[in-house]
Order: structure tokens, then C-alpha cells, then sequence
């Protein structure tokens, strides 16, 4: 069955050129604004002929270093730094970075979990819609900013996935080493059907994802591996001249090859981590032990790393419940392909 058009319009020209400063507009009817709407702000940078990016941020709205980042190189880039088209969308989840949530304040919706999308579903279905249908067709490589939220704190990496096309591939793993973080990851997905990251790549497009940091906040540290990053990102894609800036320390690689990265609780308590983020885990080490916090003298339930590695993700909040990820382990390799 077709879908019927977006309702979402944009009050930019995507095939002009210079820089333009507008909204992707999504009208709405809410208690406080009876014919409202979502106002998504957008920039587009266009000099002439050449390759379209998409940099996205906020897919998550407490994730801020993806945000700020693209929020400052919105009103700095110039047309003549460029050469094809940059559309920056720093807010992409506008009602949940508004609201300072992983989700929607409007609907509770996870974005990054809504796609393909739906143009008569929820407000975070429709917004996902027009990414797929509209936004991704116009684009030849996409940089979605990630970083922990208030719930993970994330070593800075880029990551790509495993694809059938192996050219694919191919290009999207050296861009994502490219990105110029410490840390460059094969990223293994609990569930990736309804994801950004999927529905690009179904289309044949170059994705990079990134994790850049968390707890809800940004730092000078990682707020300067982010910038670095997108620029880098340009460059390596032929969007800006220049050549791509490398961190002083040789960067890691690191792979995720199934779920077993993955340390979820199975109790709900206070968290206590036995390992900062970065350092080595040994198989069968304890990574992690969650006390009892309805009683005293009760010894607390010790997690230990199914393999070994690095670790590359921690819980932020020291309280946890059942099913929460409290630790990402992920394998230190010598070479991605």
C-alpha cells in the first residue's frame, strides 16, 4: 500500500545554494497549542555540484555532544567551506531534546527505535518517516552523533556495522575510523531492525554511528573529539578540503561480535563497578556487583565478563534494575575489515 506524503514540510530549499536556516515543521494538536508544531530546526550549506551529508544530533534528546556540536558548526559554516551539500539536523528528536529525555515529550516515542516510521503513527513515527522517505534518499553518507545519555557513560569511538554489501561496508568502517576518535568499533546492535542505522543502510547509504561520551552532559574532552570528528567526516568524504586529523595515540580497534559484549542485571540494587572505562577485562573477572538495598548483611550478586576485552560501556546511575546494561565488554583486534 502507498503511503500518503509526510506531513512534515521544511521552510528550507534543499537544492539552493548558500546557507539556509529553517525548520522541518510537523503540525500538532496539543492541550497547550491547538494547531502547534513540532519546529525541528534544520541548516542546509550548498556550494555547487558534489556529495550530500546528513549530520544528525539528538536522535536521543539527553545526548549532548552530537547536539552542541552541530548547533555550533550550524552558525559557522560557510558555503564556501564546502563543496556539495552539508543539511545539519542538531535536534532530530526536537519534543525529547526539549524535554531533556532519551524519549519524546509529546509521545514517549524512542526515536531511534520507530523506524521505518509511519506518516499517520505518532508523532516520533512521523518524524522517523521523513528521515526514511524524504531526508535519506537525498543523501550519500550520514553521520549520527551518539554519546551515553544520562543512563551509560561510552569510551569516544565510530562505529559501523557488518552489511551484505561488502563495499558498503567497506566505506563505512573507514569513515568511521575516519572520525578520528580514540577508538574505532565494529558495533554489534541488541536489536537493529527499527533503527537510524538501518533504515540508511537499507537504502544503500554510508552510515557511521558514533558513542562519544555520557551522563547526560558533555565535556571540554569529548566535546573536542566531537568536533574534530565531524569535521574529519566531511573531509574524508570529500566535503571539505583538508586532510583528516588523527589522535596523537595510535587509535584501538574493537569489535562486538555478538551479545555476549553485552552485562545485563538480573537484580535490581546499587551498582558498584570493579573497572573503569577503557581498562582490560580478563574472562571470568568480576565486573560488576549490585547490593540488596532492602537490607543489611546480604552479600551482593557478583557479575563476571563472559570475554575478555575492553570495557567500552558502564551504567552512569549507581541505581539499577533488572535488565539494565551495567557494562559493555568489546574485543581489542589489530585490524577491522
Amino acid at each position: 500500500m502507498t503511503k500518503r506524503p509526510s506531513p512534515i514540510s521544511a521552510t528550507v530549499d534543499f537544492d539552493a545554494d548558500g546557507v539556509q536556516h529553517g525548520f522541518l515543521k510537523l503540525p500538532i494538536s496539543v492541550d497547550d497549542s491547538a494547531w502547534g508544531a513540532v519546529m525541528i530546526p534544520v541548516t542546509v550549506v550548498k556550494n555547487g555540484e558534489g556529495p550530500t551529508a546528513l549530520l544528525t544530533g539528538g536522535n536521543h534528546g539527553d545526548e549532548y555532544e552530537g547536539i552542541t556540536s552541530l548547533l555550533k558548526l550550524s552558525s559557522s559554516l560557510k558555503a564556501e567551506d564546502v563543496r556539495g551539500r552539508v543539511i545539519i539536523v542538531p535536534c532530530m528528536n526536537q519534543p525529547a531534546v526539549m524535554a531533556g529525555k532519551r524519549t519524546s515529550g509529546l509521545d514517549s516515542g524512542n526515536l531511534n527505535r520507530s523506524f521505518p516510521g509511519d506518516p499517520n503513527g505518532s508523532v516520533t513515527e512521523k518524524i522517523a518517516d521523513y528521515f526514511t522517505r524524504v531526508m535519506v534518499p537525498m543523501c550519500d553518507v550520514v553521520l549520527d552523533l551518539h554519546s551515553g545519555g544520562r543512563t551509560l557513560d561510552i569510551i569516544p569511538f565510530g562505529a559501523s556495522h557488518v552489511l551484505e554489501d561488502a563495499d558498503q561496508q567497506r566505506q563505512a568502517l573507514e569513515g568511521a575510523k575516519a572520525f578520528g576518535a580514540p577508538y574505532a568499533m565494529m558495533m554489534f546492535e541488541l536489536d537493529a531492525a527499527a533503527l537510524f542505522d538501518t533504515a540508511v543502510e537499507s537504502q544503500g547509504k554510508i552510515f557511521v554511528a558514533t558513542e562519544l561520551g555520557g551522563g547526560g552532559s558533555s565535556t571540554p574532552q569529548s566535546m573536542a573529539i566531537t568536533e574534530r570528528g565531524v569535521r574529519n567526516f566531511l573531509v574524508h568524504y570529500g566535503l571539505m578540503a583538508g586532510e583528516v586529523e588523527m589522535p596523537a595515540e595510535p587509535q584501538v580497534y574493537l569489535d562486538m561480535p555478538d551479545a555476549s559484549c553485552y552485562v545485563q542485571s538480573e537484580h535490581s540494587g546499587v551498582l558498584e563497578l570493579c573497572f573503569a572505562l577503557g581498562e582490560r577485562v580478563e574472562e571470568g573477572e568480576v565486573v560488576a556487583r549490585v547490593y540488596d538495598m532492602t537490607r543489611s548483611g546480604t552479600a551482593p550478586v557478583e557479575y563476571r565478563a563472559r570475554r575478555g576485552g575492553v570495557l567500552a560501556a558502564r551504567r552512569h546511575p549507581a541505581l539499577v534494575n533488572m535488565g539494565d546494561t551495567i557494562a559493555v565488554i568489546a574485543d581489542v583486534v589489530d585490524t577491522l575489515s
